[in-house]
């Protein structure tokens, strides 16, 4: 009999002790009752699943959303020529895993929890999509860094490696970038608020390389923070990294990337570097490493050294691909998703958000109105107004995501204000 096309891209894969292959009959006399799925508890665009006893946030599922629009966009370039292969390296209840299969469409996915205890759960979830012996998955449960090292020990490579991890702890990223194929796409995830908040300096420093001190726009630094810890592992490796979106959520709250790699380094630094932020003027600047010992900000007010926050180095490029986002864009509402609102979220929003958020004249941070409105001395002038104004004075300007009720601009801080009084007719 033919060996189909999934059944060789779980073949080509090696398995732990533990886990016999999908391929080979257990020899044992006594076979063990197959794991029945269990009841359908919850439903995520279709597919349903049970967490069972892991945790599981239905908030997150926005996240996740995401997570399949770019596989599904990464799959159709990467075209039929090799097997799509995914990895969850924490799989909680497997509905990831499970999305990478029955909406991803990917011939072969890994599912990985650390939990023995999870294993009915997981198995169950994905014994619905598909049974044994033709079944396009595997389960373990080992380490996530360990994991992760033996696949790249064993060749195996991955085209879309999933890691949602809880706390800060960015250990894996190195074995996640060696395991996954060249121009393949690396999911990172960190829930670590208080170093993004600059309330855990040493732990920022040690995961992601990057000393933060608290600013006015921490949920963006977090962002930044992974996606330069990622840059940076790349680098020691040979490689270099590409942001295709981040996405902060405030449950949790969580951070996501989703980075592409390359192979070479990126000639130059000019995307890894400090932020500066003068809190007597609001202003925010970025500066490189040829330029430490002459970060300081052109406001009158040069007599404070404490008005200067510097953080870094992480990433101060551009958050999102525009190009990209717009294909994902496209895909949701091919697929029905973009006008639909999931748990609070609407992707067409959130998306199009993104998309102005990608422009490259934008500079990292936001201000958020109450500020402009504190600093001008003026009630906060509504946002869309603002926006549009700014935007006719020839800056660029946006909503951000990442903030509520802030703004993302290149336009100083001083003109901006001015702006801002002009709107409540107070110049």
């Amino acid at each position: 009999m033919a060996i189909s096309a999934a059944a060789a891209a779980a073949a080509a894969l090696s398995f732990p002790r533990a886990l016999p292959s999908p391929l080979q009959p257990r020899r044992h006399r006594h076979r063990r009752r197959s794991a029945e799925p269990p009841a359908c508890a919850h439903s995520e665009r279709g597919v349903t699943f049970d967490p069972g006893s892991a945790f599981y946030r239905s908030d997150s599922a926005a996240g996740r959303d995401l997570a399949v629009l770019a596989a599904t966009l990464h799959r159709r370039a990467a075209g039929p020529s090799a097997p799509f292969l995914c990895l969850d390296a924490m799989c909680g209840c497997g509905v990831r895993a499970l999305r990478y299969l029955a909406q991803v469409g990917a011939d072969f996915v890994w599912a990985n929890d650390a939990s023995e205890a999870l294993r009915p759960v997981i198995v169950g979830n994905l014994s619905r999509f598909e049974r044994a012996p033709d079944r396009r998955w595997a389960v373990s449960h080992l380490d996530a860094t360990r994991l992760l090292s033996e696949r790249y020990l064993r060749r195996e490579y991955f085209d879309v490696i999933d890691v949602d991890s809880f706390g800060g702890d960015a250990a894996y990223i190195r074995a996640a970038l060696l395991a996954l194929r060249i121009g393949g796409l690396l999911y990172l995830t960190s829930t670590d608020w208080r170093s993004a908040r600059g309330y855990g300096s040493r732990s920022s420093l040690s995961s992601y390389g990057a000393y933060i001190r608290p600013v006015p726009y921490p949920n963006e630094v977090g962002l930044r923070m992974l996606i330069g810890g990622a840059a940076r592992e790349a680098a020691i490796l040979g490689f270099h990294i590409t942001p295709l979106f981040s996405y902060y959520a405030y449950h949790g709250p969580i951070f996501r990337v989703m980075v592409q790699l390359h192979n070479g380094k990126q000639d130059g630094i000019s995307n890894y570097g400090f932020i500066c932020h003068c809190k007597s003027c609001g202003q925010s600047r970025t500066f490189g490493f040829d330029e430490l010992g002459q970060i300081t900000c052109g406001c009158a007010d040069k007599i404070d050294p404490d008005s200067i926050t510097v953080v870094g180095p992480l990433w101060t490029g551009p958050l999102h691909d525009t190009t990209f986002l717009t294909e994902m864009l496209s895909l949701a509402t091919e697929w029905g998703w973009a006008n639909t609102i999931e748990n609070g979220v609407s992707l067409e929003k959130l998306l199009d958000t993104m998309i102005e958020e990608s422009d490259s004249r934008l500079p990292p941070g936001y201000i958020r109105l109450d500020e402009i409105a504190s600093r001008a001395k003026v009630n906060s002038p509504p946002l869309g107004t603002l926006i549009n104004s700014l935007r006719k004075e020839g800056y660029a300007a946006c909503r951000s995501h990442i903030g509520a009720n802030a703004i993302k601009t290149n336009c100083p801080i001083e003109c901006c204000l001015d702006v801002a009084q002009e709107i409540r007719n107070l110049r």
